[in-house]
């Protein structure tokens, strides 16, 4: 499934922990966010079915018990709500955000290095373009 995709924190959550181990019971789900987040089994187990509902996850039966995939990709997630928060906080500045970014974070050589060299792909891409 490609699109737009934005979730709230708590699917956020829940895809984190399907996208890092690919498959996931309610216990299992449950209890990789329970250190940071304590959620009952019926809560999980609620939300993962409108999840479900809303075409970002599924489910296999082994059992009784139901194994949750993510049909969504980390990716194509990333890139909707980034693209949104550009859209809805920076008014499409993306030079606005980056210098939000920046300032707000302490950024290593090796983080600056890799964003100038994303940037000139960029450059080069889009020149190839013209």
């Amino acid at each position: 499934m490609s699109g737009k995709a934005s979730l709230a924190e708590l699917q956020l959550a829940i895809m984190h922990v399907l996208w890092d181990r690919e498959q996931s019971t309610v216990n299992e789900v449950r209890d990789e966010l329970a250190p940071h987040r304590p959620l009952a089994y019926t809560t999980v187990g609620t939300m993962l079915a409108k999840m479900e509902a809303a075409g970002y996850v599924t489910h296999d039966t082994d059992g009784r018990v139901n194994v949750y995939r993510p049909l969504l990709r980390r990716e194509d997630v990333s890139r909707s709500m980034v693209t949104d928060l550009v859209d809805r906080l920076f008014q499409g500045d993306v030079t606005e955000m980056m210098c939000q970014l920046l300032d707000g974070h302490d950024v290593t050589r090796d983080e600056l290095a890799s964003l100038k060299k994303l940037i000139r792909s960029k450059e080069k891409e889009l020149r190839d373009v013209e």
